[in-house]
């Protein structure tokens, strides 16, 4: 209820009376700072200040020109995720680097598999979309292409004419596994990311292996077959343990079916740090020592990991997001479907050793 005798709230216009400048100038005190001198936009800023103007309507511009001046991220998780794992929080941070660069927002879209609800993403005020690491038969991505507006991927999957950042997941894998031959690894156990949208822990087949929905998993797990055949091992022998959920815990479960499959491996193999973390702990554990026991060697290069010594893949998370929210903000995008590929850095830590004889 407005009280006897108080002012009416600023307006645009109002403001503009009151400095005795043009409503564009107040404009572009909020949506285009560098037209004014700094003075006179510290002026018009004081006086809004004071006179209680809480700025340019959001709606309004937005239906002006056409723009909703935000992005989606899309990901295949509950929005905390993007807050607790390690390498999302990485690529977060660098696509948000960009988004503050272009003065636009960033607005977390989740895609929870198990659900097919894409009003989350139909809905969405965004001008563009960012994909994180999603697999290629998801509705929510499916709805974010759909829609006319520009899209980024971000390691998964490769959809042809849209753009893509990622890194060579299947060589940097193969790196790994070329690393663990060499000491002299022979019988080895793999820890895996889930393969698919459905929740499902367990061995993983050959056929399931191949087909797996999520590229990166697909692409590192052939890595991986393509060095031990090289090296005269049967791929069908070497256990791989799917776990859906990505967390230590996860890890450690994974780590201990590898193990009752094979209680003669000298190596675990883990497609994310996170994992491998869970694999040590599971180890430890067991009084198993690493890497005397057993090696550990995991994918990521997140920095908790590094700093305890793991033998990883790094891989430049943060650069990722800086990548793909350069390409969404081109202003050109003259072009569709480019691809940009970062390097991976092999990172040889305190968890690789020779087996024991």
């Amino acid at each position: 209820m407005e009280r006897h005798g108080s002012r009416p709230p600023a307006t645009l216009a109002s403001l503009a009376a009151e400095l005795g400048v043009s409503r564009t100038t107040v404009s572009n005190a909020y949506n285009r700072p560098d037209q004014l001198s700094p003075r006179l936009r510290a002026r018009v800023m004081e006086a809004a200040r004071r006179l209680g103007y809480p700025g340019p309507d959001p709606v309004a511009r937005s239906l002006r020109t056409r723009t909703a001046g935000a992005i989606g991220l899309l990901l295949a998780e509950q929005v905390s995720y993007a807050f607790r794992d390690p390498a999302a929080v990485a690529f977060l941070e660098g696509l948000a680097l960009e988004c503050d660069s272009a003065r636009v927002g960033l607005l977390l879209v989740p895609a929870t598999p198990g659900s097919d609800d894409i009003a989350a993403v139909s809905g969405a005020a965004v001008d563009g979309f960012v994909a994180y690491s999603m697999p290629d038969d998801d509705p929510y991505l499916t709805a974010a292409l759909g829609r006319p507006v520009p899209a980024v991927i971000c390691d998964q999957p490769f959809v042809p004419g849209v753009d893509l950042v990622g890194i060579d997941d299947r060589a940097a894998s193969r790196q790994m596994a070329d690393h663990l031959v060499r000491l002299g690894h022979r019988r080895v156990g793999v820890v895996c990311m889930r393969l698919g949208r459905v929740n499902r822990d367990g061995p993983v087949d050959l056929v399931r292996q191949e087909n797996a929905r999520y590229h990166v998993q697909r692409h590192r797990l052939a890595g991986l077959r393509q060095a031990f055949e090289a090296a005269g091992v049967a791929w069908d022998r070497i256990p791989v343990v799917e776990r859906f959920d990505h967390t230590e815990d996860s890890g450690a479960s994974a780590a201990a079916e590898v193990l009752a499959l094979d209680p003669g491996i000298t190596a675990v193999i883990a497609t994310s740090d996170v994992l491998a973390v869970g694999v040590i702990r599971e180890l430890v554990r067991r009084q198993q020592r690493v890497p005397q026991d057993v090696s550990v060697i995991g994918f990521d290069g997140i920095a908790s990991a590094v700093e305890a010594g793991l033998t990883t893949m790094e891989q430049p998370v943060t650069d990722k997001g800086r990548h793909a929210g350069r390409l969404m903000m081109d202003p050109a995008r003259s072009a569709q479907g480019r691809r940009i590929t970062l390097p991976t850095t092999f990172v040889p830590g305190r968890t690789t050793a020779a087996p024991r004889h």
